[in-house]
C-alpha cells in the first residue's frame, strides 16, 4: 500500500526509520517535531551561537553570557581541570540542547572536545563533565538521555567503552569504514554515525565527495544484525533529500534543518525517487571478520590506515581538523 495523498516525504521517512534533528535551533523541532534524538557538534553549535537577529545582535547573547558566568563560578570547584572558556563552551552546548528536550523522545547528543580525539582519559572526563553540566543546569532532566558523541579514533572508542560501562550512552562519530564500525560494536557504543559525505562538503560549496558512504552504511547495519550487536546505525552528513530517502530503513537518521524542511514540503505521492535502496537485496556474504584486530591496537590502526586505500583515515583527519577549528571559534566566543 503506497503513501496517502496527504503524506510528505518526512512522514514516509518516519515510517521506515527513527528520525533525528541535526540542529541546536529550537525552532526546527518546534515546527517539524517531535523527533527521536537531537544531534549536534562544534560546527552546529558555533553557527547557531553566532546567528544574528534582525538588528545584527547575537540571538543567543544572553545564553552565551550566562554560560560564561556559570563557567567562571565553577572554575575553582568541580571543574578545575579545564579552562573557563572550555567549560563555557560545553555549557553553551548543553543550554542549547536543553531547549530542544521538550520536542524529543530520546537522546540529546553533545560532542566531546575534538582536541581530545587521541586522548582516551580526557575524552572520558569530558563525557562525564557534559553529563554533570546537564544535571546542574536542569535537575529534573533524566541524564540517562544524554548521549556523548566521540570521534571514531582508537582512543575515542576506548573512551566510549569506559563511558558505556558507566551507564553513559555514546555515539562513535566521523565514521567512514567497517574497521571503525566493528570496533564501535566491540566497545558497546549505543550508536555509530557514518558520514555519508565527508565533512568538507558542508564548508566548500565546490567540493563533491566522490566516495559517498552508502555501501558502508548498509554493510554496518547488516554486520550488526549478523553479530547481534546493540549498536545502531545513525547516518549523518547528508546533502540532499535524495540521499536521505535512499537511506530509508536505517535504524536512525539525523537530518539538517534545510533538508527536514524540504522533506516536509515534498509530497510523498508522486515521489519517483529512490526509497531505501541501501538496505534492499544485499547479502551478508561480503561482511568481513574483524575479531583479530579488535583488541590489538597496532593491528587495528594498520587495518584502519589501509582501509579504502587510506581514504577513511584521510576523511577522519579532515573532520577532526574542521571540528577543532570550530572549537577554537566557540572558545573565542567564550573569551569575548
Amino acid at each position: 500500500m503506497g503513501p496517502s495523498p496527504q503524506q510528505n516525504l518526512l512522514d514516509v521517512l518516519r515510517s521506515f526509520s527513527k528520525v533525528d534533528c541535526d540542529t541546536l535551533d529550537v525552532e526546527v523541532p518546534k515546527q517539524l517535531g517531535p523527533f527521536v534524538d537531537c544531534t549536534s557538534n562544534q560546527a552546529i553549535a558555533y553557527h547557531e551561537l553566532i546567528r544574528p537577529d534582525a538588528d545584527g545582535n547575537l540571538v543567543h547573547a544572553k545564553l552565551i553570557q550566562d554560560a560564561i558566568d556559570f563557567a567562571s563560578s565553577k572554575k575553582d570547584s568541580a571543574y578545575s581541570d579545564v579552562t573557563v572558556a572550555e567549560l563555557a563552551v560545553e555549557t553553551m552546548m548543553v543550554k542549547l540542547a536543553l531547549r530542544i528536550v521538550p520536542y524529543l523522545k530520546g537522546y540529546s547528543h553533545i560532542q566531546t572536545n575534538p582536541k581530545y580525539a587521541y586522548d582516551k582519559q580526557k575524552t572520558v572526563e569530558n563525557g562525564k563533565r557534559i553529563v554533570a553540566i546537564f544535571k546542574e543546569l536542569d535537575q529534573a532532566y533524566d541524564c540517562r538521555r544524554v548521549c556523548i558523541k566521540v570521534p571514531s579514533t582508537w582512543e575515542g572508542m576506548q573512551a566510549c567503552r569506559e563511558l558505556e560501562d558507566l551507564g553513559i550512552a555514546t555515539l562513535a562519530t566521523t565514521m567512514f569504514c567497517m574497521e571503525q564500525a566493528a570496533l564501535a560494536a566491540r566497545a558497546g557504543c549505543t550508536y555509530i554515525a557514518p558520514y555519508i559525505n565527508e565533512l568538507r562538503v558542508h564548508f566548500d560549496e565546490n567540493y563533491v565527495d566522490q566516495h559517498k558512504a552508502f555501501d558502508f552504511c548498509g554493510s554496518a547495519q547488516r554486520y550488526y544484525g549478523k553479530i547481534g550487536s546493540k549498536t545502531q546505525v545513525l547516518p549523518a552528513s547528508l546533502t540532499s533529500i535524495q540521499e536521505v530517502m535512499k537511506l530509508a530503513g536505517v535504524h536512525h537518521i539525523t537530518v539538517a534543518p534545510h533538508l527536514l524542511t524540504k522533506l516536509a514540503e515534498t509530497p510523498a505521492n508522486p515521489w519517483e525517487g529512490d526509497t531505501g535502496s541501501v538496505f534492499k537485496d544485499a547479502s551478508e556474504d561480503e561482511l568481513g571478520d574483524y575479531s583479530e584486530i579488535m583488541e590489538d591496537e597496532g593491528a587495528w590502526r594498520l587495518a584502519f590506515t589501509r582501509s579504502q586505500e587510506g581514504k577513511a583515515e584521510v576523511k577522519i583527519i579532515q573532520a577532526i581538523n574542521i571540528f577543532c577549528d570550530k572549537q577554537d571559534g566557540l572558545e573565542s566566543l567564550a573569551r569575548r
